[in-house]
């Protein structure tokens, strides 16, 4: 079975130690500027969702999103993943054309 594109882009980055993921760290990452695109999973709580979107709104950061946790972590090499910051232009720019 062949991963999709974005998928293997998005574990490149993490071998490229772009990527951030976890709630608090995306939303500090958000905070300093550093995030240059946030990867929500569809099935995040309500909560988790209005304080990234919220957070990400306010500082000009653009959120995509994907159907599933357990498909967000598999990308990165990890268990279920709910939330993912990439802090690279490049990485972002290309993620952003191949999820949109």
């Amino acid at each position: 079975m062949k991963q999709p594109q974005w998928m293997s882009l998005l574990g490149l980055a993490n071998r490229a130690r772009k990527l951030i993921s976890g709630e608090e760290l995306v939303i500090k990452e958000v905070r300093n500027q550093n995030a240059k695109l946030v990867v929500l999973s569809q099935d995040a709580s309500a909560n988790t969702e209005k304080k990234i979107t919220d957070k990400c709104s306010y500082y000009g950061v653009p959120v995509v999103r994907v159907e599933s946790r357990e498909l967000l972590g598999h990308a990165i090499g990890k268990d279920a993943r709910v939330v993912i910051a990439v802090l690279d232009d490049g990485f972002a720019k290309k993620l952003r054309t191949l999820l949109d």
